[in-house]
């Protein structure tokens, strides 16, 4: 499981070092690919299979679930650490999410997500102000 924030920097050749403790999980290969509210999304190619596999189920004849694969897929790219641990982001990857030099990346249970530092600190502020309201809801399901 990926859990925790880290702060890294993207190197000349874009390259994110990814935390030790995600590093294990890993190892055998991963998929990178266009997350939401612009971000990456980083998943174990195990756990892509099974997106994978969702995806394929949506139906075809919908103009937005079609939209969403053709996202999905075609700003995937199967990687591999290299032995430093460092994630080569492809370049349009990097241009998707506006990653420049400042990054966070962070575990969210069966992902990790690779975020511009800015568009982070962004987010969490205007997420964080609800939280609570959204944790009511959530535990209103039964969460």
């Amino acid at each position: 499981m990926f859990l925790g924030e880290h702060q890294h920097l993207v190197d000349p050749k874009g390259r994110v070092i990814l935390p030790a403790r995600f590093r294990q999980e890993l190892e055998g290969g991963l998929i990178v690919t266009k997350g939401l509210d612009d971000c990456l999304f980083v998943f174990t190619t195990s756990e892509w299979q099974k997106i994978e596999d969702k995806i394929r189920e949506l139906p075809t004849t919908k103009s937005d679930a079609r939209a969403f694969a053709r996202n999905m897929f075609s700003g995937a790219s199967s990687n591999i650490l290299d032995k430093q641990g460092r994630l080569m982001i492809p370049q349009n990857l990097r241009e998707f999410a506006g990653l420049k030099k400042d990054v966070v990346v962070i575990g969210v249970g069966t992902r990790v997500e690779i975020w511009d530092k800015a568009k982070w600190e962004r987010y969490k502020k205007e997420t964080e102000k609800g939280f609570s309201e959204k944790a009511e809801e959530l535990a209103d399901l039964g969460i």
